[in-house]
């Protein structure tokens, strides 16, 4: 049954993304122009907003109580996150129309490719970007209902918390922390408040694994083509056991001159489209990790100490996971200008080594993806993040004792 479900989520015209945009769509993230679609569209932009109010409006009733704050930034930066993701997603449509029509018509191409190298490489990232796809499913699935179930647990299995609850003596869990119009800390609105909370995380859950597993499956796509145009340079003069003439020479030499153009160009604008939200993104999860790290230390009880670790972990794995991929991008950019050098120009005239040099000092044009105009995606940003959560943990520590 499992795996007739996700053979329903390939797309043969599509044969990289299309899980990717299928779960775009289906969340709302990707729709048409049409008078329902638009109207679907103003829904859920619209319940993300206001989560995202209420979120930071008890932030701001709250600012005096260390303790209830930090509970909040621990999730409500969550909202904040996925709402910028969104509005970037539909301010630059057009960029990220055109990206997935590159990605979608070099893949297609390269697959018709019967080099066993370029063949290998092209199946083996396909099966990564799936395992790497499904598995961030199920984790932001679980952290999901981890986060909507935890309330509802609590309630039904402790006598006492429930009575507290009930008459109104105790607050009760919230899935999110937020401010609301109406009295939540009786029985009648705490529950109108869970229920808001319950129908808004699985959308909010959904624009995440859409949207992330997207944006890195298009980063690990660029990867590919980087390792193929290395092979395909490799390749420029033929192999010792296959030669080319000229005329074929020729040809490749201006076919791995428009391939890495064309990567260039969409490389950088799908760095504009990314690159504004990832510095709110690399500023949020530093406030977050230290957030649900003071957290964790405070809590008391074995399962509620695994579901805060939990969620710290996802946190964790999500920054990860763009820093991760951008750093492999940049690194076989790098590496790009090999290829040709590893061909066999040696044994060409004097005109194609010309070409040939012209061909690896435009190779060795980095593709990098940046924090803002700060500083570039890797894992030296990645660990520079981890040492700034622990600094303010450390300083919010010592501020409570």
């Amino acid at each position: 049954m499992l795996k007739r479900l996700l053979l329903k989520l390939e797309d043969p015209a599509r044969p990289l993304l299309g899980p990717n945009l299928k779960a775009l769509r289906f969340f709302g993230v990707v729709l048409g122009d049409n008078r329902h679609d638009k109207c679907v569209r103003l829904v859920l932009y619209s319940l993300t907003f206001i989560i995202a109010f209420t979120e930071w409006r008890d932030i701001w009733v709250n600012r005096q109580n260390l303790d209830e704050l930090l509970e909040n930034l621990s999730k409500s930066l969550c909202s904040s996150i996925t709402l910028l993701k969104l509005l970037s997603m539909y301010i630059w449509k057009s960029d990220w129309v055109k990206i997935i029509n590159y990605v979608n018509r070099t893949d297609i191409e390269q697959r018709k490719s019967t080099d066993p190298y370029n063949v290998r490489y092209i199946k083996r990232f396909t099966g990564y970007s799936r395992k790497l796809t499904y598995i961030y499913w199920t984790f932001a699935t679980f952290t999901g209902l981890n986060n909507i179930l935890q309330p509802y647990i609590k309630y039904i299995a402790m006598p006492d918390y429930r009575h507290n609850v009930n008459n109104g003596t105790v607050a009760g869990m919230e899935i999110i922390r937020s401010w609301v119009p109406w009295n939540k800390n009786n029985f009648k609105g705490y529950i109108a408040l869970l229920l808001f909370e319950t129908l808004y995380v699985p959308v909010g859950a959904g624009f995440v694994l859409a949207i992330d597993t997207f944006t890195i499956v298009v980063m690990n796509f660029f990867h590919l083509e980087l390792e193929l145009l290395r092979n395909d340079s490799r390749n420029i003069f033929g192999t010792v056991n296959e030669t080319v003439d000229e005329a074929e020479s020729r040809r490749r030499i201006k076919e791995c001159h428009s391939r890495f153009t064309d990567l260039l160009k969409y490389s950088r604008m799908y760095n504009s489209c990314v690159s504004p939200v990832l510095l709110i993104y690399v500023f949020s999860c530093t406030i977050m990790l230290c957030a649900i790290s003071v957290q964790i230390k405070e809590v008391e009880g074995v399962v509620n100490y695994l579901l805060i670790a939990e969620y710290l972990v996802f946190a964790v794995i999500q920054l990860f996971m763009y820093c991760w991929h951008s750093n492999e991008v940049l690194f076989a950019s790098k590496e790009l200008m090999q290829g040709p050098y590893e061909s066999r120009w040696w044994c060409a005239n004097a005109s194609f080594q010309r070409q040939v040099c012209l061909l690896m000092h435009m190779f060795h044009t980095p593709i990098v993806f940046t924090v803002g105009p700060f500083t570039e995606l890797t894992l030296a940003t990645f660990i520079d993040i981890l040492k700034g959560a622990y600094s303010y943990y450390t300083i919010l520590t010592q501020a409570k004792n």
